[in-house]
């Protein structure tokens, strides 16, 4: 097939420049007077509907499916072999990875340009009749690729102006085996998105449109195929946007001062070499050169292979963590850990852990850490050099004066939630206590975290002890990713390290997530084939 005009319904016409124009038309089934009165119907009433040429369904929110949506084959073939000419650039960050080709809103070619004829007047007319929603002419359409391991995680699709969500399909012979589908969340009494309840398989010619809103909630699932395409065409409708529920904010997570313990727990713990005073100066000063280092071998190694035995074995009682537009991974019940394992965060909420972090980087975490005057007489001219730094770590405030200047100030960031007026805690900034909070975490394929629109900046020290990352691949995911705000270039990423202990300090303008770990993890039960995923101490520190 030629794949230029469609041997049906339309003949092409002379266009511009006496080119052919493509034409085609969608689903005649849909159009049908009666039939197109029983959408309506269902749409205002809110009720499901059911027909060999559209599905529409209210669970959990307002979608529709319709099957066989454009009428010519001829035209559909052409389409694909038009959209696959096209340039496409890799989309990747925390919520995504995909290819998307350039907007299609000013593609020139023949098919495409039909395309946009049939969805942004003639379709989104009958679209208008059907919902009586006043849908505006803007065009917002692109193609996207998915290949194996991208994935598009949960989101709800609202930006001002989006009404009417569609995503066209052009794929091979697709099962759910395959991944690549179009998930559907409920959501809970605060409106945040709980678990799938529906998942949508891909289909050739089928569009699947639905109602942007507040609780749309969903997600791409992971491409599982190393052979075949995802190819869709997807965009919005826009119109008047819907009033939106006050933003829900978590609960914050409770911080705790140090537990009161010497520094014998470090001597029991800690490989001797980080405890030798000299050795704590060179890594103060890398420290505050990049405001961030990786400790390797961190533990002693019996402290380390017991840590990690006890992990292996099983007795951890873990709980998922979401919701899952924000996280999805697993905490430990800390109450319910095996003793070394309960010994094993006693460590980082130890007086001696805040003390000993305050020598590796020149912060402030405990009453004995020195102050600025002293380190300022101690490194005279090592603050200068500081200065200078040209290499870009996730906080750009590296000399240490300046990171306390600036953390001192924030001490209210963490209240900013729950606290209109956080001047008022001006006064208590200055005998305000070193704090910190932890969790022991599992993270398998399929596991996460993103940025999310109120997620909290200030500044702050990450710690992460890294188990059971033997033959750990970038490529899986399921490292932590240093972004500035507003910005998708990394800053820095920290990779999954056996016993290996990663510092990094952060000021208000750095977010962080842990990339989605993809299916390609799984290659690590080739080597150990009891293990799914690896384990991490997370903890963060506050002055």
């Amino acid at each position: 097939m030629s794949g230029k005009r469609p041997a049906e319904p339309v003949p092409g016409r002379a266009g511009k420049k006496g080119k052919k124009e493509v034409m085609a038309k969608f689903s005649d089934a849909v159009m049908e007077e009666t039939l197109k009165k029983q959408v309506a119907e269902a749409w205002s009433r809110r009720t499901p509907f059911r027909h060999e040429a559209i599905v529409m369904d209210m669970d959990p929110f307002l979608h529709c499916v319709i099957p066989n949506f454009i009428e010519s084959e001829n035209f559909l073939e052409g389409l694909q072999k038009e959209l696959l000419n096209l340039d496409f650039h890799e989309k990747y960050n925390d919520l995504y990875k995909f290819q998307q080709s350039d907007d299609l809103k000013k593609r020139r070619e023949p098919h495409i340009c039909a395309l946009r004829k049939i969805l942004f007047e003639h379709f989104r007319a009958w679209l208008s009749d059907i919902s009586k929603i006043d849908l505006e002419s803007t065009i917002d359409v692109s193609c996207a690729k998915y290949e194996f391991s991208d994935a598009l995680l949960c989101h709800d699709d609202e930006l001002e102006g989006r009404r009417i969500a569609f995503i066209l399909y052009l794929v091979p012979p697709w099962d759910r085996s395959l991944g690549g589908t179009l998930d559907l969340y409920n959501v809970d009494e605060h409106f945040q998105p709980k678990q799938i309840v529906k998942s949508l398989i891909p289909s050739w010619n089928t569009l699947v449109f639905f109602e942007v809103s507040p609780v749309s909630f969903h997600q791409v699932s992971e491409v599982l195929s190393e052979e075949k395409s995802r190819l869709s065409i997807s965009g919005w409708f826009h119109g008047p946007s819907l009033t939106r529920p006050p933003t829900y904010f978590e609960p914050l997570i409770p911080r705790s001062p140090h537990i009161p313990q010497d520094h014998e727990i470090l001597y029991d713990w800690i490989n001797p070499t980080y405890l030798d005073m000299e050795y704590q100066v060179q890594i103060q000063e890398e420290f505050e050169e990049s405001s961030e280092i990786l400790l390797k071998e961190f533990l002693k190694p019996e402290k380390f292979a017991e840590v990690c035995e006890a992990l292996e074995k099983g007795d951890v009682e873990w709980s998922s963590r979401g919701p899952p537009n924000k996280r999805f991974y697993e905490k430990a019940e800390e109450s319910k850990l095996p003793d070394i394992l309960k010994d094993c965060m006693a460590l980082f909420r130890s007086e001696a852990m805040f003390l000993l972090l305050s020598n590796f980087t020149g912060l402030k975490l405990h009453f004995l850490a020195p102050s600025e005057g002293e380190l300022e007489d101690k490194k005279e001219g090592e603050a200068a050099s500081a200065a200078d730094d040209t290499e870009e770590g996730p906080s750009r405030s590296s000399e240490p004066e300046s990171r306390r200047a600036a953390i001192s100030s924030s001490s209210q960031q963490s209240n900013e939630q729950t606290d209109p007026e956080p001047e008022e805690n001006d006064a208590k900034k200055e005998s305000s206590v070193p704090t910190c909070q932890g969790e022991l975490r599992h993270w398998k394929t399929g596991h996460y975290t993103l940025i999310h629109d109120n997620s909290k900046t200030e500044f702050a020290l990450d710690l992460l002890l890294y188990c059971g990352c033997e033959g750990w691949e970038p490529e899986y995911g399921g490292f932590t990713s240093y972004i500035a705000k507003g910005e998708d270039e990394e800053l820095l990423t920290v990779n999954p390290e056996n016993n290996s202990l990663a510092l990094v300090y952060r000021d208000r303008e750095t977010l962080k997530f842990v990339k989605h770990i993809n299916h390609r993890s799984l290659e690590q039960k080739k080597t150990f084939p009891n293990r799914t995923g690896f384990w991490d101490f997370s903890f963060v520190y506050y002055e």
